[in-house]
């Protein structure tokens, strides 16, 4: 009696990215009611420039309170607004948005369309550009979330360039474009601009869309910097081309700022028609006048951003290199990377076998054992198993010391007993940074899962 999306089983929720969750939420580390508890390290929020935005807020006690000059405007932002947004607040992001980008490119307010979050942006934009059964290529790993964000809803399955195109198409599966995440999610890199180049070149030729995922935009501590694909088109003389209306930006305060919870998320495009067609479909998922409000004041205070922007980023490093030193000291190390809340960690010494049973065997001892939850490499659709994604900006510096202190504990504990060293350390690290293009997990034998 239920819709087939009600009962059909892809939303993902039964992955062990999201049973993590599931089994933190049951026992939640506290230093002080729970220290024996799970340390989550499965989260990617940015919860180490708090102290910069409450001190924005105790400056500016008018912007929290809803008024203008003094004067309440409670009753304006409790009254319904237009779908298409407060356009101070629009102007506000843009420039953000550009500021994070060192200001090398240009964002236009009139082609921005607001949303409550990047999920939903993602969602949105799939909806403008396919239809059931059509194919976006993802290279892996990636987030394990666009399982239950892109296809779970809108029918969107993602074999994972040439190769995965031509798979696409044996498939059956109409190839409608190419999503990126960049910086990525899980790896934490960041594309180069010969990336990029021959991503628009490849989205040129085949005449599909590419989907340039920045929410981590403003994450990169370290270089290489980050480039966005609005940049390439303009080195390429792009930005008034027909392909340029197939290049769409989603972006999102969640990771930059922190403000997951305030779900202010945005497509940036340039074709006319996605623009109205995801205004309209907006209203299923508006951002609060409120929130707007509040915001559209913050991002427009330019010595702020700035000062946040810098100090976030020193912020990010430093806890980027507690997280590496206190691995390395358990003889653990990770891909080498310079943006993001997380690292992508080689655990492959410490599997019984190279399997993917093995893999979901040593995260069942991080999460029971260890009392760490972390995310296998399988649930993020890595090729190869023995690769987690450990998170580290959701947690003061004496919780991520403590995270180390058990996994150095658990390691000692292994090592000369049931560690197998079947790795060959010579593996060239820099081929997961490049290009991976699978199948989707769904679509592997199962034996590769």
């Amino acid at each position: 009696m239920l819709s087939r999306k009600a009962s059909f089983n892809t939303h993902g929720q039964d992955s062990s990215y999201f049973l993590g969750w599931q089994e933190y939420q049951k026992n939640p580390y506290h230093h002080l009611h729970n220290p024996h508890g799970i340390i989550q390290m499965g989260l990617a929020e940015n919860q180490l420039s708090f102290d910069l935005l409450e001190s924005w807020l105790e400056q500016n006690p008018d912007a929290a309170a809803f008024k203008r000059n003094g004067e309440s405007i409670f009753r304006e932002l409790a009254l319904f607004q237009d779908y298409h947004g407060l356009p101070d607040f629009k102007k506000a992001m843009v420039e953000f948005m550009a500021q994070i980008r060192g200001n090398r490119v240009y964002f236009d307010p009139n082609k921005l369309v607001l949303t409550a979050g990047a999920t939903s942006a993602n969602e949105t934009l799939i909806f403008c550009l396919a239809d059931p059964g059509d194919a976006f290529l993802l290279p892996t790993p990636y987030y394990p979330g666009f399982d239950r964000d892109l296809k779970w809803r809108t029918g969107i399955t993602k074999p994972a360039l040439e190769e995965a195109y031509r798979l696409a198409q044996k498939h059956s599966h109409k190839v409608k474009g190419v999503l990126v995440t960049n910086p990525s999610n899980p790896l934490g890199t960041t594309l180069t601009r010969e990336d990029l180049d021959l991503l628009v070149r490849f989205i040129n030729k085949k005449g599909i869309h590419l989907i340039s995922d920045e929410i981590y935009a403003g994450t990169v501590f370290s270089s290489p910097g980050f480039i966005s694909a609005v940049e390439v088109l303009m080195d390429r003389k792009w930005a008034n081309s027909k392909v340029c209306e197939r290049v769409h930006i989603v972006y999102s305060l969640s990771k930059d700022l922190g403000l997951s919870g305030f779900r202010v998320g945005a497509i940036y495009t340039n074709d006319k028609i996605v623009v109205e067609a995801a205004t309209k479909m907006s209203s299923f998922g508006l951002v609060s006048s409120q929130t707007q409000y509040l915001l559209s004041d913050m991002l427009a205070d330019e010595k702020f951003t700035n000062d946040y922007i810098l100090n976030n980023r020193k912020r990010l490093k430093r806890r980027y290199e507690m997280l590496i030193s206190g691995l390395k000291n358990a003889g653990i190390s990770c891909l080498k990377s310079s943006a993001g809340l997380f690292c992508w960690v080689d655990m492959r010494h410490l599997l019984k076998a190279r399997t993917f049973e093995a893999e979901i065997e040593l995260w069942k001892k991080f999460l029971y054992q260890v009392r760490l939850n972390i995310s296998p490499g399988s649930s993020c659709h890595c090729a190869e198993p023995g690769w987690f994604r450990v998170c580290f900006a959701n947690m003061s510096e004496e919780t991520l010391i403590l995270a180390m202190r058990r996994v150095k504990d658990f390691v000692d504990s292994i090592n000369g007993k049931t560690c197998h060293q079947w790795v060959d350390r010579s593996y060239h690290r820099r081929s997961l940074a490049k290009w991976v293009f699978r199948l989707s997990f769904e679509d592997r034998e199962p034996e590769e899962r």
